[in-house]
C-alpha cells in the first residue's frame, strides 16, 4: 500500500527501482524466507540401535528431527537406546521396539535401517509386507558396502530408498553423535531419496557425495583401508614396540603424538608431499636393517605388512624425485625371500 493505495509493481521493474518504492523483489523475499523460516524436518523411525545408530538418533534430534522410534534385537536393548536418546533432549522419548514388533512402528517420513549388512534385506523385505499403502515415502540404509538394491523389495512397493553412510569411527553413541557433525558422507539411491540424504547430511554441517550402486563395495573398502586398517596397522606397530621392552599401553601412546602429526601433514599435502621417513629419503641402508629385525619369526606378519606397504611407498617417493636406481635396489631388498645384506 503506499497512501492508502495499492502499489502493483510492474513486472520487468528491476531491484534498483523496487527498492527506491520501499518494496522488495520477489527473489529478496524468497531468500530471506529460506534464512529465517526454519525448514520441516522429516519424522523418522530408525531400526536397528546399536552405536551407529544411536549416534545417529542423538545427532539428529539435537538438529531438529523427531526420532519416533527406536527398535533393537530386544525390547530391553531398545529402551535403554530410547533412554539416551532421550535424556536431556528436552523432547519426548522415541518409542522403544524389538525386532520382532515391526508392525507396531509409527507411520513417519523417514524410515533409517542402520543394522548390521547381513540383515538389511530381510528386514526390508519385512517392511515391504508392512507398510503397504503408508504415506512414508524414504527407506535409508547406512552401510557403506550395500547400496539400495539391497532396499528392492521397498522400491517394488513405490517408496523411494537409499543409502546414507557417514565416514567416521563410532566407538560410542553421545562421541559418535559429535563426531556426525562436520562429516562426510557417502550417500546413493533414487533422486528424492538422495536428495533427502543430503539435507539431512547439511543439517548436520557435513558434506555428503554421490557414490554410483555398482561402486559402493569398492568405496567401502577404501574407507577400511583408511581407518580400521590403520587400527590394525597401529597394533601391528605396538607389538613390536612392546618387545623392545614397553608395555602396549605405553607404546600406543608413544605412537600418537606420531599420527597426528602425519594426519596433519595430510591436511595440506597429498601422500606423495606428505610421505616422510626411510622411504622418502631412499635409506637402502635402514631399510635392510629394519628387514633383519623383523626376520624373526614372531614377526613373520608384521614382515609381510611392512614389505607391501614399503613397495608403496617407494611409489609415492618416486613421484617425488627419488632416484631410480636407488628404488630399483631398496624394490630388490624388499621382494627378496631373505634379508639382503649391505
Amino acid at each position: 500500500m503506499r497512501d492508502g493505495r495499492q502499489y502493483n509493481a510492474p513486472p520487468c521493474e528491476k531491484p534498483k527501482k523496487l527498492a527506491q518504492t520501499g518494496i522488495l523483489p520477489c527473489q529478496s523475499i524468497l531468500r530471506i524466507m529460506k534464512k529465517t523460516i526454519p525448514r520441516a524436518r522429516p519424522t523418522i523411525a530408525i531400526i536397528g540401535a546399536g552405536r551407529l545408530g544411536q549416534a545417529l538418533a542423538i545427532a539428529l534430534q539435537s538438529s531438529g528431527y523427531p526420532i519416533l522410534a527406536l527398535v533393537a534385537r530386544s525390547r530391553q536393548k531398545a529402551e535403554k537406546a530410547a533412554a539416551l536418546v532421550g535424556k536431556g533432549s528436552g523432547k519426548a522419548k522415541p518409542l522403544a521396539l524389538a525386532a520382532n514388533q515391526l508392525a507396531e512402528l509409527p507411520e513417519t517420513a523417514l524410515i533409517l535401517i542402520a543394522t548390521p549388512d547381513d540383515v538389511i534385506r530381510a528386514t526390508a523385505e519385512t517392511l515391504s509386507t508392512l507398510c503397504r499403502g503408508e504415506r512414508r515415502s524414504t527407506f535409508l540404509h547406512t552401510s557403506g558396502a550395500l547400496s539400495s538394491e539391497v532396499l528392492a523389495p521397498l522400491a517394488a512397493q513405490g517408496f523411494q530408498t537409499g543409502s546414507i553412510h557417514p565416514l567416521v569411527s563410532i566407538s560410542e553413541p553421545v562421541s559418535g553423535a559429535a563426531a556426525l557433525r562436520g562429516a562426510f558422507f557417502g550417500i546413493e539411491g533414487t533422486t528424492k531419496a538422495k536428495r533427502l540424504a543430503a539435507g539431512i547430511v547439511q543439517d548436520l554441517r557435513g558434506s555428503s557425495f554421490t557414490i554410483k550402486a555398482q561402486d559402493k563395495a569398492l568405496y567401502h573398502a577404501a574407507a577400511v583401508m583408511a581407518a580400521p586398517h590403520l587400527t590394525a596397522l597401529v597394533d601391528l606397530a605396538t607389538e613390536m614396540l612392546s618387545s623392545c621392552g614397553l608395555s602396549k599401553r605405553k607404546a600406543q601412546q608413544v605412537f600418537l603424538p606420531l599420527l597426528e602429526s602425519t594426519v596433519n601433514n595430510l591436511r595440506t599435502s597429498n601422500p606423495q608431499q606428505a610421505l616422510t621417513g626411510t622411504f622418502a629419503r631412499g635409506d637402502i641402508a635402514t631399510v635392510r636393517r629394519h628387514l633383519q629385525a623383523l626376520s624373526l619369526p614372531e614377526f613373520a606378519e608384521a614382515l609381510e605388512v611392512y614389505k607391501l606397504l614399503g613397495l608403496h611407498s617407494l611409489q609415492l617417493a618416486q613421484k617425488n624425485g627419488l632416484d631410480a636406481q636407488l628404488v630399483k635396489k631398496i624394490e630388490e631388498a624388499l621382494e627378496a625371500r631373505f634379508p639382503i645384506e649391505s
